[in-house]
C-alpha cells in the first residue's frame, strides 16, 4: 500500500484520535487527495529534524489513519482530527518533489485482545483520570478500561514520556508487556 507519511512529534495508535493543524501546502494537498479518494495516511514519529522543516528523519513503525473531522480554526488554519486504524511498518520512502513524504508499508498483524490483569490495575485509574482533562475528552474516543490493548494505547499516546520510550511502546506487538512497560515507567516518573 503506497501511502503518504505525515513525520510528528507526538504518535497515535489503533482508536485512537490526535487532533492536527496543517498550513503547509503539502499537506493541504494531501488532505484535499485523502479526502477525494476516501483513503488515510501514516502517522510516524520524528527521529530528527521538525515537523515543519523539509527533511526528516522518522521511524518505520508508525499508526496508518483516517480523516474523521475537519474544520477551519480560529487562527485560520486547517484542523482536522485523525482516528488511529492499524499499526503498519514503512518497508520503503521516499520524497516527492512537493516535500511530501510517502512510502509502502504493510499493515502489522494485529495484537491480540486481553483483559487487564489485576497486577495492572492502577493502569486504567490512571488512564480515567488523563482522561478528565477537557482536551482529551473533547476527542470523543471511545475507550475500553478492561481491554489491555486500549488501556497500552492510550496511556503511550497520552503520558509525558520521551519520543524514544513511546517509540519502544508504539513498537511492542504484546499487550501486557506494553502494560508491564507502562507500569515501570508509571513508578519512575512517580520515584522522579
Amino acid at each position: 500500500m503506497n501511502v503518504p507519511l505525515f513525520p510528528l512529534n507526538s504518535i497515535v495508535l489503533p482508536r485512537g484520535r490526535i487532533p492536527l493543524q496543517l498550513f503547509e501546502p503539502r499537506y493541504i494537498d494531501m488532505l484535499t487527495r485523502c479526502l477525494k479518494e476516501d483513503r488515510g495516511f501514516v502517522v510516524v514519529l520524528l527521529r530528527e529534524g521538525g515537523e515543519t522543516g523539509p527533511v526528516a528523519a522518522f521511524y518505520d513503525i508508525g499508526t496508518y489513519v483516517r480523516i474523521i473531522d475537519f474544520q477551519q480554526l480560529e487562527n485560520g488554519l486547517l484542523g482536522i482530527t485523525v482516528e488511529g486504524e492499524s499499526k503498519v511498518s514503512v518497508v520503503r520512502s521516499w520524497q516527492q518533489e512537493d516535500g511530501l513524504n510517502v512510502g509502502d508499508v504493510e499493515c502489522l498483524v494485529e495484537e491480540a485482545g486481553s483483559e487487564v490483569p489485576e497486577r495492572y490495575s492502577e493502569l486504567p485509574s490512571v488512564l480515567r483520570a488523563l482522561f478528565r482533562h477537557p482536551v482529551i475528552r473533547d476527542l470523543n474516543m471511545d475507550i475500553d478500561y478492561d481491554d489491555a490493548r486500549d488501556v497500552g494505547w492510550r496511556l503511550t499516546e497520552l503520558l509525558p514520556l520521551d519520543k524514544q520510550e513511546k517509540q519502544k511502546l508504539v513498537e511492542l506487538q504484546d499487550p501486557l508487556e506494553r502494560l508491564d512497560r507502562l507500569q515501570g515507567l508509571l513508578e519512575a516518573l512517580e520515584e522522579g
